[in-house]
């Protein structure tokens, strides 16, 4: 049965580690053993807050309020590993991630997957939250838009909504024509992917390549750390 198969973007289709790791290196390549998992995890965590704070990724434009964020969320992390940046070095950070954010290969596995899903028949796309412009960036490094049609990539940024909003799981469903029970996300974020398909009634298979603890109250279809363990829930 025809099926719509949806991917997150960061840390799904990609490392998205590696930028984050590029970023902070000049003030953590001195310490020993520095945990750059669980400080890009905290980065991850306090770009959620401090994106809610300004109304949600899918409304957040460039300018003074999105800059100070994204400065803010690399000094709070990093602050809980007792790294303290200034304002300047913030920036600098800020301005090394954007540098290199857009230097990124798919995981090894993930076009042929995506490729493969589509020649059995299957409706494949991309929902991600960001801004618009910055996440098809990501897309077309990816090589992405060669893969998916652009009406089945979807950006929290065009839509005025975010992942975990059952709102744009739905459209979705109604922009393909196909069931929510019909449906199934692939996504990282136990917060954004798994609680949110969950409530939109799509079967969800969680992408946890950080090995990261499940919560409750959530049903899986699956769980997978690499596209060949993920193969395993769609061929």
């Amino acid at each position: 049965m025809k099926k719509a198969i949806f991917f997150d973007v960061d840390d799904t289709l990609y490392d998205h580690l590696i930028p984050f790791r590029t970023a902070v290196q000049p003030w953590t390549e001195q310490l020993h053993a520095f945990p750059y998992e669980q400080a890009y995890q905290r980065m991850r965590f306090y770009s959620d807050m401090l994106s809610l704070e300004l109304g949600g990724a899918g409304q957040m434009e460039e300018g003074d309020s999105t800059n100070l964020m994204r400065r803010k969320r690399f000094q709070l992390a990093l602050k809980e590993f007792s790294i303290e940046l200034t304002e300047q070095e913030a920036e600098r950070v800020q301005q090394a991630y954007l540098a290199c954010q857009f230097n990124i290969v798919c995981y090894e596995g993930a076009k042929e997957l995506l490729i493969e899903l589509q020649e059995q028949g299957h409706e494949v796309g991309l929902l991600t939250n960001g801004a618009e412009a910055h996440q098809w960036k990501k897309i077309q490094a990816l090589g992405m838009d060669k893969i998916i049609p652009k009406q089945r990539i979807f950006i929290s940024g065009v839509y005025g909504m975010d992942k975990p909003d059952p709102g744009i799981f739905q459209l979705i469903n109604r922009e393909t024509g196909i069931a929510a029970k019909q449906s199934i996300y692939v996504g990282d974020s136990w917060r954004n992917d798994v609680v949110g398909a969950n409530q939109a009634g799509w079967q969800v298979v969680w992408f946890n390549c950080r090995g990261m603890k499940r919560e409750a109250g959530m049903s899986l279809l699956g769980e997978a750390k690499n596209y060949e363990e993920l193969r395993q829930y769609f061929i």
